[in-house]
């Protein structure tokens, strides 16, 4: 039985599996899986230095212009929030292929990026002659929404499951449209051709799939919504990717393998399985989407988040920088976020705010105090969330 989109926002419990992504312990976790099941390539990995570099990164904080259209005065900020770092020319120089990464956890538009923040980065991509698509591995739409399950929501693993998700989810969110208007390919993440990495220095896995989309990309772009989160504190250009890009043929729409995998090193079942996904990607330009930002119990609505009007777009080519001011003008300290200090004993850099250098608008005249959610270990939601579909 699946409930219709209606039914769901109005009922908050049953997208809080969708938005929370937890877990149960019926999944088998993704060291055993059976590489005959799905079509699976060895890869080379090849650490990316943006995120292990002593460099000083710059992170740029661009105010959208009220008094313009919505479209224009997001083009208009992207552009300069780019142009600030940089430029496009300079971020993207020896990168053919770019592949953006929005944060489109479910179906719901108060929660997930903007369209026109991805419409915008994909027109100015294309003008610079760039191949350009849009990847995402959304968690949840009503085809994995049941009544008669525990918690209501199922992890699901298969193809047609999975596509008929990421389907919904594209079109309803208005990414379809981008899509054809622009020209610009939408990728699955789920399924296809999987590249399998090594990464011996791993925490929790030390064998990590990911979409061909993902490895055979010049450079990912990472463009989350700001919003807070139960298990993070925060998600944003790091989580965004961090979980995100965990394919669900593998481990599950809900990634309910990976949290229960991650939760035998930390308590959140999160941060370190995030800094794993990361290193094994090439993010190399994060935008971030708070034009409209969610504060308290993120990061949905439904489970009690609120909506907050930042009216920025912060941009950085190093995510764990672009991240640490995101964070900072939501008013975190680095040590209240987990997932940076997984980041910090990964050798990722930079170490603090002092570290990085921000143009644009001062830091300090954007920083507003969100309602900070009530953080919960991974533990008090394994046993309850999504059961396999």
């Amino acid at each position: 039985m699946y409930f219709t989109r209606r039914e769901l926002i109005r009922n908050g419990s049953l997208f809080c599996l969708a938005t929370m992504l937890g877990c149960t312990k019926n999944l088998n976790v993704p060291g055993k899986i059976s590489e005959k099941e799905f079509e699976i390539f060895p890869a080379l990995y090849v650490p990316n230095s943006i995120y292990f570099s002593d460099q000083k990164p710059v992170v740029s904080i661009v105010k959208i212009n009220e008094k313009w259209s919505d479209a224009k005065g997001i083009e208009y900020a992207v552009t300069k929030a780019i142009d600030l770092i940089g430029g496009l020319d300079q971020v993207t120089k020896g990168k053919e292929r770019i592949l953006l990464k929005p944060n489109l956890v479910s179906f719901s538009p108060s929660d997930t990026t903007k369209p026109t923040v991805v419409e915008a980065l994909a027109v100015l991509m294309k003008k610079a002659g760039k191949n350009v698509c849009i990847g995402e591995a959304s968690a949840a739409s009503w085809r994995n929404i049941k009544i008669l399950i525990k918690g209501n929501v199922c992890s699901a693993k298969d193809h047609e499951t999975l596509l008929a998700i990421q389907d919904d989810v594209f079109d309803k969110l208005g990414y379809l449209g981008v899509s054809r208007k622009i020209d610009v390919p939408l990728i699955n993440l789920h399924v296809g051709k999987m590249a399998k990495l090594a990464i011996p220095d791993n925490f929790v896995f030390k064998e990590i799939y990911i979409h061909e989309a993902l490895y055979n990309t010049d450079m990912i772009c990472s463009v989350p919504m700001m919003k807070t989160h139960g298990l993070a504190g925060v998600t944003l250009a790091l989580k965004n990717v961090g979980i995100g890009t965990y394919p669900g043929l593998i481990y599950g729409s809900v990634r309910s393998a990976v949290h229960r995998k991650a939760n035998e090193f930390e308590p959140t079942g999160t941060a370190s399985a995030i800094v794993d996904m990361v290193k094994a990607n090439k993010i190399g330009l994060n935008v971030i989407d708070a034009t409209m930002a969610m504060q308290g119990q993120g990061p949905s609505v439904s489970q009690g988040g609120k909506l907050i009007k930042m009216n920025l777009i912060i941009a950085g080519t190093n995510p764990l920088a672009t991240d640490l001011v995101a964070a900072h003008a939501m008013g975190f300290e680095p040590d209240e976020i987990d997932t940076f200090k997984w980041a910090h004993k990964a050798g990722m850099r930079p170490d603090e705010i002092d570290d990085i250098q921000i143009v644009g608008e001062k830091l300090s005249d954007v920083r507003r105090p969100f309602e900070k959610p009530q953080i919960v270990p991974y533990g008090w939601l394994k046993d309850w969330y999504g059961p396999p579909c």
